[in-house]
Parts: structure tokens; C-alpha cells; sequence
């Protein structure tokens, strides 16, 4: 089913990031410090048996703080990351291996029927991998109201789908530039998925990219930070007041958790900044569950059940004359921080090619707008689950089937992507050049267009 190459990476790439405050305050150098007394010593070491117990393989004091509150894990949350386990590691060895068959009808398409989405994979507190998802706004022409990826169309043929992909997640959600993350936050490429065809003959490619804490850079900042506090009684003593002070913050961190309001403590430049004319809310789900008809049983410790509902089902339709399988995913979001935009009058007034002229609330959002995210907020509420299903659902699961090397458990097309369709579609004129100006009506071109199309399930 895949196609490999190259290796797995070695586990040393997974060491974990030790955390250290900074002991050095202003003025300590010129001024004599007593010596430590035992009880000063023996703090610091009992501090730092419990900080070495808390950053483990398994994570197990913040993963058990953690599931109490909070079962999902925040993306922006690098101190809940954890190192990936071992079904994780090697689903990312996997997907930075892979490599798409040859595609050449990509090239030969214009920027209008070219777009690409971003599925962003990230560790949670137990290492296991999930994957950010957003719920398109009602301002959007085509599949308002829709689970989707991050990404878009691109803005001109030179662009590359993961530079299209990067660009519209920064656009869309706030997901900094590479240039521009703040550490100890890394994104790595890891591969493309073979392009699929969305109702609107618009030919999309999927870039899967894998989010995660530099742990190499930090770990060694944090051993010359060790090495030159044991070098003098006065460092002593200055790593005793740190780990006071680092204690407390830790205690008012672990306070702020439990209150729903709170961002986790992620750095403030990637905790998302939605824009509201194209994106309603963003929620993440566990990856390897989209190969799964139930739900992943949760963590015995957690005392959050999973919300009622089922998490999978699906039926066959006729796709230009071929089956094709509807997957609907029932995604649990009772347990995470959904976001949600928050947009004053005067941020973002003029109006989008692809927004409806409409009248704007007090917020700054659109009447249908505000539906849409009572709608979610009601959904949220009674059910506990988003629903992810059309095209959406179909990368995830492809994406899930290589990472995992693992059949689904549901009925499901044996292929990766629609590039078979795809290439029937330019035979028969279907992707010609289409101007961003007239690109309105196209949701209407692509219906009729074959059979089985009278609703949009492929988004």
C-alpha cells in the first residue's frame, strides 16, 4: 500500500526536553551569598528528583494532572507535549519516508485549480499523535459550516502545495511562518499524500507536517545550565531560590488548568488567532482513531468519560460513476479547548472575495456567522462531538493508513487520493483556468457535472 524509503530514525532523536529556570538575577554577582545549609541542599535535590520524575518516558505527573481536566492536549502547550511513544515514532518514520507516485497533471494545472491542505500531527501528554482540525465559516461560497484542514488555494503556479499549505494555515488560524515560531517549537515536512478532487474540479494535496518541541536544543542548554550550577556553593543556593520560585509557578500553572478560560500556558504567538471570515473554530482529534469504527477507549486515571454518541459511520454513493465511500467521523471535543474567532469592529472590515456582502454584529461577525458558532457551541454542549466527513475524512484516513500501516476497520476505497479521477477530469476539459473573480459559481459548475454529486461530500 505505501511506498518506503529510508529508515526509521533512531530513538535518540526522541530524548526528552528537561526544563530549567534561569537562576541568575541581577546584581547576585557582586553580592556574597551565605553558603547553603543542608536543608538548602536537600531541596534541591528533592526538587530535582521530582522534576526528573515528571519529564519520564511516560510523562506520568503531568500526563495524570492533565487527564483529570483536560483529555486533549493543547497544540500551543509545549510544556504537555511529550516525547512520542513507540506506535508514534513510528508512524512518523513512516510518513517522513513516503514518497507519492509521479503526479504530472499538477504540473500541468493552472493556480486556480490547485490548492493544498496542512495536516499538522502533534504528540499529546502521552505521546500519542493527534491532528488539528478546523470547521469552515459561513461566509465561505463553498462547504460553509464543514470540517476541514487548514490550507486553500494557491496563490500563483511557482508556489509549492506545502508553501500554499503554510501560507493559508498562518492566514486561517494564525499557525506561525517557519521564520517566525517561536522556540522551542519546530514544524517538519514530512511528506505529501496523493492529490484529491474536491466537488468544484479544484485538485487538492495534502502536506502532512509533524509539530513538536526542539528537544535536542533545549536538553543541551539545559546540561551547561546544570554543569555551572554545581561549580559553587553561591549557584547552589541560587538553584535553591529557583526551584522555589519555579515550584510556585508550577503550582499557579497547574491552577490555571483547571479553568476552562485559560490557553495552557502556550507561548502567545502560536495559540490560534482564527480569522472568523473563514474559519469558525479549530479542534484536534486522536489520528490513529480515524481507522477505527469506535471510539479509543480513554486513560483509566481520567475521570472524563467519552461524551454519548457513536464515533464512526458511513455508506457507498456513486462518484462520477465509481463508488465511493462517505466516512463520517464523529469527533469528541467535550474534553479540549475548542477555539473559537475572536474579531473586534475594527479588525478585518473590507471583504473577502469569497465572503457574502452581509451586516456585521457588534463583534465584527456576520449574522450567519454568529449561527454558525451558537450552532457549534450548542453541538458542543448536547452531543460533546464535531463531525468530520466529505474529503476531509477521506485524507485522514489515508494519511492514518500510511502512518500506521493498518487496514481500517470499515469498508473503505482501496486507493490513496482521487488522482485516477483527477486525470479523467482534465481528459474532459474539467480543469481549465479559472479566475478568482468568476470562481464564485463554480460550486454550481462542479454539481451535474456526474452522478451521485447532489450534495457535497466530497469538500
Amino acid at each position: 500500500m505505501t511506498q518506503l524509503v529510508g529508515s526509521d530514525p533512531s530513538p535518540e532523536s526522541n530524548t526528552h526536553r528537561t526544563v530549567t529556570e534561569d537562576s541568575d538575577t541581577p546584581n547576585n554577582r557582586d553580592t556574597a551569598l551565605p553558603p547553603p545549609s543542608e536543608q538548602d541542599i536537600s531541596d534541591i535535590v528533592t526538587y530535582i528528583g521530582k522534576a526528573s520524575a515528571s519529564t519520564g518516558q511516560e510523562n506520568e505527573v503531568a500526563g495524570e494532572a492533565g487527564d483529570r481536566h483536560e483529555h486533549a492536549t493543547s497544540y500551543w502547550d509545549a510544556g504537555a507535549m511529550a516525547p512520542l511513544n513507540a506506535r508514534s515514532a513510528a508512524a512518523i518514520a513512516r510518513l517522513r519516508a513516503y514518497r507519492p507516485p509521479p503526479f504530472p497533471v499538477w504540473d500541468r494545472l493552472p493556480a486556480s485549480r490547485r490548492a493544498a491542505v496542512l495536516l499538522l500531527l502533534y504528540a499529546d501528554r502521552r505521546g500519542d499523535l493527534r491532528v488539528i482540525i478546523t470547521m469552515r465559516a459561513t461566509s465561505l461560497r463553498n462547504f460553509s459550516g464543514h470540517a476541514a484542514l487548514p490550507g486553500g488555494k494557491a496563490d500563483s503556479v511557482h508556489e509549492t502545495p506545502y508553501q500554499i499549505a503554510r501560507r493559508e494555515a498562518w492566514e486561517e488560524i494564525g499557525l506561525p511562518l517557519d521564520a517566525r515560531l517561536p522556540k522551542p517549537f519546530r514544524i517538519e515536512p514530512l511528506c505529501e499524500l496523493p492529490c484529491n478532487m474536491a466537488q468544484t474540479h479544484l485538485v487538492v494535496r495534502p502536506c502532512v507536517a509533524f509539530l513538536h518541541i526542539d528537544r535536542d536544543a533545549s536538553s543541551s542548554s539545559s546540561s551547561s545550565s546544570s554543569a555551572a550550577t554545581t561549580t559553587t556553593t553561591t549557584a547552589a543556593a541560587a538553584a535553591a531560590a529557583a526551584a522555589a520560585s519555579a515550584t510556585q509557578q508550577n503550582n499557579k500553572s497547574k491552577s490555571s488548568n483547571d479553568d476552562d478560560d485559560d490557553d495552557g500556558g502556550g507561548d502567545m504567538s502560536i495559540i490560534p488567532r482564527l480569522d472568523a471570515k473563514e474559519v469558525a473554530a479549530v479542534f484536534t482529534a486522536p489520528f490513529h482513531n480515524f481507522l477505527l469504527t469506535t471510539d479509543e477507549p480513554r486513560p483509566e486515571r481520567t475521570r472524563r468519560p467519552l461524551p454519548p454518541g457513536h464515533w464512526y459511520d458511513g455508506r457507498w454513493l456513486s462518484f462520477r460513476d465509481q463508488a465511493w465511500r462517505v466516512h463520517n467521523f464523529h469527533v469528541p471535543v467535550d474534553g479540549q479547548k475548542v477555539s473559537k474567532p475572536q474579531q473586534s469592529p475594527q479588525q478585518e472590515e473590507k471583504t473577502s472575495p469569497e465572503e457574502e456582502p452581509q451586516t456585521r454584529g457588534e463583534n465584527g461577525t456576520t449574522a450567519a456567522q454568529e449561527e454558525l458558532a451558537r450552532k457549534l457551541a450548542e453541538e458542543e454542549k448536547e452531543t460533546g462531538r464535531y463531525k468530520v466527513w466529505g474529503m476531509t475524512a477521506h485524507i485522514l484516513l489515508d494519511a492514518a493508513r500510511i502512518a500506521y500501516d493498518e487496514e481500517p476497520e470499515m469498508e473503505h476505497n482501496p486507493h490513496l487520493g482521487d488522482e485516477r479521477l483527477i486525470a479523467e477530469a482534465e481528459v474532459e476539459g474539467l480543469l481549465f483556468d479559472k479566475k478568482r473573480g468568476a470562481e464564485g459559481g463554480e460550486e454550481g459548475e462542479g454539481k451535474g457535472k456526474g452522478k451521485g454529486k447532489t450534495e457535497p461530500v466530497k469538500m
